[in-house]
């Protein structure tokens, strides 16, 4: 298929679905994004904005480190109020056993190219002085970086206008039938091909897809330059995130170029609702004094909540959808959307054009779980 002329209508205007309107334009496709919402809203907001190559799995680091790859290419390039910084990860041990994951994580980032260096406990203090005394240790991953998702996808969104794209906000999608979708008020819109970004939201669109909500909060602090440097992610989110069926919190904090200190992290499924859940808020910020007492000591400034669109294998589904012709779907990222939106628009591009990509598709295609009923 060739781009020119060929009409591509994407629902969801978060991160996912502008990097997805920039790719297609660049291509020279005749893109038009619908969202009901503001560009950068919904999980976009509530994201931490955490650019990470993650070793949970061999295809999770595939595409999370090409995504930071092309996130590094465009980083020259965007505005300052997307705050791109390269803070670098510090994955924190509390224990001895907890090191040696430290350690099992230096090994895999090492034979995979990417710099990393495990840190003894002094040398973890010497880093980050508000950590408490008597942890292990930790590894520093200085490549990765944070930037503040809103703004760098409207700016990916304004630059897919600049090539001619056309944005419609403020209508809601019903419906995906064949290549057209329908709104709320009855009307529709054709395409050649339509593309299903609406993260947490995307089954309702496309009923077969294996997508949950899972809740999260995020507390903002006033400005205190210098007392987070790094992010900072304790070793035991790992297992918070593997959790499928139970609420969990774990310290993980994030210095923002305003001197802010960004606090997470919750994870809850079947809570659906946008309020604040005021015990795993408590949960949440006695996990961040655990290992940063002087985190209490700190104001808040405001307290939010997002849904990440979690699927049961912890991978998106990127590419076509089976036995609906035209339909594509780009979901399903949880907690990565914000790094591996850039390389999930480049996979779909190329999975649409034919051509071959800089990494292998296969694990992301939705037929990857045909049959299969995890969630229930």
């Amino acid at each position: 298929m060739s781009g020119r002329s060929t009409r591509v209508v994407i629902v969801g205007a978060g991160i996912v679905g502008a990097a997805c309107a920039d790719a297609f334009t660049r291509e020279g496709f005749a893109v038009t994004l619908v969202d009901a919402a503001a560009p950068g809203s919904g999980a976009t907001a509530a994201g931490m904005g955490h650019l990470v190559a993650m070793d949970d799995s061999e295809a999770q680091f595939a595409l999370t480190r090409y995504s930071q790859q092309l996130w590094e290419e465009v980083a020259p390039e965007l505005p300052a109020s997307g705050e791109y910084e390269r803070t670098g990860t510090l994955w924190i041990a509390a224990d001895q056993e907890e090191m040696a994951e430290v350690e099992r994580k230096q090994r895999f980032y090492d034979q995979h190219g990417v710099p990393a260096q495990v840190l003894s406990a002094p040398e973890l203090a010497q880093e980050e002085t508000n950590l408490r005394p008597g942890l292990a240790g930790g590894l520093l991953v200085p490549s990765d970086a944070v930037v503040y998702p809103p703004c760098v996808a409207q700016w990916l969104l304004q630059r897919a206008q600049q090539r001619g794209a056309a944005v419609q906000l403020g209508r809601r999608v019903i419906a995906i039938q064949g290549k057209a979708i329908r709104f709320e008020n009855g009307e529709s819109i054709g395409a050649d091909l339509v593309i299903n970004a609406a993260g947490s939201l995307a089954p309702r669109l496309t009923p077969s897809l294996d997508i949950r909500p899972r809740k999260g909060h995020l507390v903002i602090t006033g400005r205190y330059p210098g007392f987070v440097r790094h992010q900072l992610i304790e070793l035991g989110y790992l297992k918070s995130a593997h959790a499928l069926d139970t609420d969990s919190v774990a310290f993980n904090a994030q210095p923002r170029k305003t001197g802010q200190v960004l606090l997470g992290s919750s994870r809850q499924f079947g809570d659906e609702t946008p309020d604040v859940n005021p015990l795993i808020l408590q949960r949440m910020i006695r996990r961040a004094i655990e290992y940063m007492p002087a985190i209490g000591q700190l104001s808040g400034l405001r307290v939010w909540t997002g849904f990440r669109a979690a699927t049961h294998d912890k991978l998106p589904l990127i590419g076509p959808i089976p036995d609906q012709e035209g339909l594509y779907v780009a979901a399903g990222h949880e907690g990565l959307g914000i790094t591996t939106s850039l390389g999930t628009a480049r996979l779909l591009v190329d999975q649409v054009l034919g051509r071959p990509s800089a990494i292998p598709k296969e694990p992301y295609l939705p037929t990857r779980n045909q049959g299969e009923s995890p969630h229930g």
